[in-house]
Parts: structure tokens; C-alpha cells; sequence
């Protein structure tokens, strides 16, 4: 074998692994029974999250600019495209829907984070925590059924949506008005530029 052909694609496979952080195999939160497990089309994949997606709010509460984002808590990629919607909060609404693809803290601190009194400020300190290499928030590992239900369901939609890592973004685009989808983070410029805001 040539080693020299297996260095493409690691390398590839390490590129990509620096925006999104990719799903597990073997990973029971996804295994759930779910009546509709049908591709969701891009078209149809701003709708379809509004209509079934569960999360939290941050952001302008009012805003008619909406950004769904499909997240891991487990996620530093994730971590850090919280970060960088921060400073477009003002003026967009991002719902953020925690999904349980990478490990077994996924779930119960997407619970936790969902269910605080002050999700912003919890899911705040969470990706400090996180990006700091300290693993973020401790949860209490018992997630109530229906919360668990609401990840589940979340996770399943971004399985549907044909995303296999995260952070995945689902919006439309401030100009144009098509449905537009992101995997991987972004910085705060490259954010507000495929939101398509004016400068």
C-alpha cells in the first residue's frame, strides 16, 4: 500500500475536522424510533425546524431575521460559533437546538442549558467552560423524558437534513430570502455575510 495515498485524505479529514464536530457511530441518541425519519429538502429545512425544532432563544426576541442552529454542548466548534454570534445578536434571532451526536454529556447538558431560568447566561458559561478545555457545565446525567424527547427530536432533524457534523445552520438569507444551510463554524464577518446583512 502507498502510504503516500492515504495522506490526501487524512489531511482532508483533519481540514474538516477543524470547522464541525462529526457524529459518532455508535451513538444511541440518534437510534430513537421516530415516525418520520424522511430527508428533509433545503427548501423546506427553515420550515420544517420552526415547525419541530426545540430550543433556546438568543438574540433579538423580535427579530424577523431567524437562525436556526443545530448544536452539540460537547462541540467546540460549536463554542466558538456561539462566540461569533454574539456580536449579531442585536439584530438577529438565533434558536439554538441542542442535539446529542458526540458523547454521553451531550444529552444532559443540553438539557441543562435548555431548561435553566437564563438559558443565554448558563449556555454562556457553559462554552467558557468548554473552550477552556474544562468540558463544559456539570448536569445531572437523570434528563427528564420529555426534554430527552425534544433532543432526540432534534437530533433526528439534523440527521434528515443530511448534516453529519456540527454546528449546522439553517436560515434565510437577508436579501435574496432563499433557504440557506451552513456546516462548521464561522467567524462574525463570515457569519453576517452568509446571513446575507448589509455592512
Amino acid at each position: 500500500m502507498n502510504i503516500r495515498h492515504l495522506t490526501l485524505p487524512l489531511v482532508a479529514a483533519f481540514a474538516l475536522s477543524l470547522a464541525a464536530c462529526s457524529q459518532e457511530a455508535s451513538n444511541d441518541a440518534t437510534a430513537t424510533a421516530s415516525a418520520d425519519k424522511a430527508p428533509i429538502a433545503i427548501t423546506e429545512a427553515f420550515d420544517t425546524l420552526a415547525a419541530q425544532g426545540k430550543g433556546f432563544t438568543a438574540g433579538a426576541l423580535m427579530s424577523a431575521h431567524t437562525v436556526y442552529v443545530l448544536f452539540d454542548p460537547q462541540c467546540p466548534h460549536c463554542g466558538h460559533l456561539w462566540q461569533s454570534s454574539i456580536p449579531l445578536q442585536g439584530k438577529v434571532k438565533f434558536v439554538w437546538l441542542p442535539v446529542a451526536i458526540m458523547n454521553a454529556k451531550s444529552a444532559p447538558q443540553g438539557a441543562a442549558i435548555m431548561t435553566a431560568a437564563n438559558p443565554v447566561e448558563t449556555m454562556n458559561a457553559h462554552e467558557k467552560q468548554l473552550l477552556a478545555g474544562e468540558g463544559g457545565m456539570s448536569a445531572s446525567a437523570s434528563v427528564p423524558p420529555d426534554v430527552l424527547q425534544t433532543i432526540k427530536t432534534n437530533t433526528d432533524l439534523l440527521e434528515r437534513l443530511g448534516a453529519t457534523s456540527v454546528p449546522f445552520m439553517v436560515s434565510k438569507h437577508q436579501r435574496s430570502g432563499a433557504v440557506i444551510t451552513q456546516s462548521g463554524a464561522l467567524g462574525t464577518e463570515a457569519l453576517a455575510g452568509f446571513l446575507g446583512m448589509g455592512q
